[in-house]
């Protein structure tokens, strides 16, 4: 973290009056610096200042002197160093009475889980790895729950690889009640390889590919690209000595290819002032050249050779490149689903590292929160006292609708629900409509996803009134043609779960001559039946092949996440039902 050089006080440091700890003398009065934490705090709620009789003005002074001085004692010594080192300032909308160092240490363990997710199947071998790290038991989606489950058991599960669903059951569960659901997603737009990839000419070797996505793509050219994805390989068991095919995950982390942009003296005036993108002939990757590539591997390079229509289809380069990776022969890659990646890794930037810079932040910063708060929370006390089931539930395709087997569209989530509330149930009279009924009403879907944040060079594109900040709290969505799934209800319970634990939560609605986009929340609601709230943290470049968020917001969306399991029944259990 940078810091500044220290500042140093013009008039030599007086005694104070009454007596104070050997390791620092603090001025009641004349140290400028002390008071400036003690208004700080007392403008941030964070000490109390006896109430002023009506018509009764106190001057700041003497309400300095009013604050209990054993009160500011260890809080100012705190905030001393913080102040002289210009992490704190008086205006700062990051909340002061949390050590900011804690939300560069989020940041560091979002930068790790940003750069190893490199697309929706890494994302989830990251989110497997860590809940298998924590004690979390997968289970097979082929297989039955039943007899499986107990309450304070952690579990999780994956479909195709690319969607994750995990969930921590109380140790106080009972048949009946009800879920706590985070839905996120694990897709983000990139640059997926084509099914026949092989597209070389004008002595290069390159590849062709298709946008997943609504992707800014203007930026993704000239930036160093890593091929990421899935590949089906053929193999044999060496138990039965079957043929059998395994799915294997790639990550290429290097620069393996490029998009270029044209040179300036071949665009016209008209081209230089407006750059658009043909997304069928601009945006295919260089690999290498034909002449160098010849010289290592033959002339045969870009000849068809053996095997089926797909394998011929497929550029060699890119054959002998996958196959290598993963220490296979080329005839034994059966299909892949491959795509493209930034290869610079997520960093944290701003003069005081208060931004999160990385592709994938829309939803990936999300699921990172997510996958946080399980983790965490089911280590927890709290865990050992709930008699609910935490689950997180992080769906592919959700940039492209949601209309897939992994999706948020198709039946998981109400899968989800249903083999859960089954597998618990102690005899058949819990598996009745009914029961199932009780606790889908006792539930509730945070459906969390990246906001808008205000863009300084681009305010007048926000409703003046609902332009989420960075770093100053989660965005609670708004639509009333249900682009959004928040309702008067869901979103006050939202606002008592931030409220809870003093997450600045912000208002956010698109401009009425503006289109909405949506999320999986309204989907979600749809398809179970449970109350759902829209929520995001605010971000900027969204879609972009780089984006900002701040650092402070994933600090707020994890304490927002773990306030949601830890206090959501008691705030549920005042509305009326």
């Amino acid at each position: 973290m940078m810091t500044s050089s220290p500042v140093k006080s013009e008039s030599p440091p007086m005694k104070m009056e009454e007596e104070e700890p050997p390791t620092k003398k603090y001025r009641r009065d004349d140290d400028e610096r002390v008071q400036r934490a003690a208004l700080l705090m007392i403008k941030s709620k964070m000490l109390s200042v006896p109430q002023p009789q009506p018509h009764r003005t106190i001057p700041t002074r003497q309400c300095f002197l009013m604050v209990s001085h054993r009160a500011l004692q260890q809080r100012v010594r705190r905030l001393h160093s913080k102040l002289d080192k210009g992490n704190v300032s008086p205006d700062t909308t990051v909340d002061i009475d949390r050590e900011y160092g804690d939300h560069i240490a989020i940041g560091k363990r979002a930068c790790e889980f940003l750069t190893k997710s490199t697309d929706p199947f890494l994302a989830t071998k990251t989110c497997s790895d860590t809940l298998n790290e924590a004690g979390f038991i997968k289970l097979s989606k082929k297989e039955p729950f039943a007899g499986k489950l107990s309450p304070g058991g952690c579990y999780y599960y994956t479909i195709n690889h690319s969607t994750v669903v995990a969930f921590a059951v109380g140790a106080k569960y009972k048949p009946g009640n009800g879920f706590k659901i985070i839905g996120a997603h694990t897709d983000s737009p990139y640059l997926k390889v084509k099914p026949l990839s092989k597209r070389s000419g004008a002595g290069c070797v390159t590849i062709g590919v298709e946008c997943y996505g609504g992707g800014l793509w203007h930026t993704w050219f000239d930036r160093d690209l890593g091929i990421t994805g899935s590949v089906l390989v053929r193999t044999v068991d060496p138990e039965t000595q079957k043929d059998k095919i395994e799915q294997r995950m790639l990550q290429i982390f290097r620069p393996v290819a490029r998009v270029s942009t044209l040179c300036i003296h071949l665009q016209t005036a008209d081209e230089r002032g407006s750059f658009k993108v043909n997304k069928e002939e601009h945006l295919n990757p260089i690999l290498g050249t034909q002449a160098v590539l010849e010289a290592s591997v033959g002339k045969q390079l870009n000849n068809p050779g053996e095997g089926d229509s797909w394998t011929k289809g497929q550029e060699p380069a890119l054959m002998r490149l996958v196959a290598s990776e993963l220490g296979i022969e080329t005839k034994q890659i059966a299909n892949f689903e491959l795509g493209l990646f930034d290869c610079q890794p997520a960093s944290l930037g701003g003069i005081k590292n208060e931004f999160l810079y990385s592709a994938r932040l829309d939803n990936l910063a999300t699921v990172f929160c997510a996958l946080e708060t399980i983790v965490d929370y089911s280590k927890s006390d709290d865990f050992a006292q709930d008699d609910m089931i935490s689950l997180i539930a992080c769906f592919d395709h959700e940039e492209i609708g949601s209309v897939s087997t992994q999706g948020a569209g198709s039946p998981v989530m109400v899968e989800a629900v249903q083999r859960i509330l089954a597998a618990l149930s102690e005899n058949s009279h819990s598996r009745d409509p009914d029961m199932h009924a009780s606790a889908v009403r006792k539930s509730f879907i945070v459906s969390a996803d990246m906001a808008h944040a205000v863009h300084p060079n681009y305010a007048s594109k926000h409703e003046k009134n609902h332009g989420p900040k960075l770093n100053a709290g989660i965005a609670l969505k708004m639509n009333q043609n249900q682009r959004y799934a928040t309702n008067c209800v869901s979103g006050l319970i939202a606002r008592e779960i931030a409220a809870k634990v003093k997450v600045p939560m912000q208002e956010f609605a698109v401009r009425s001559d503006c289109p909405c986009g949506t999320t999986i929340g309204p989907m979600l609601s749809a398809a179970t039946g449970i109350r759902t709230v829209d929520v995001g943290m605010p971000q900027l470049s969204m879609h972009s092949v780089r984006e900002v968020m701040g650092v402070a917001d994933l600090a707020h969306g994890v304490a927002f996440f773990q306030a949601f399991f830890k206090y959501f029944k008691e705030i549920d259990d005042n509305f009326e039902g």
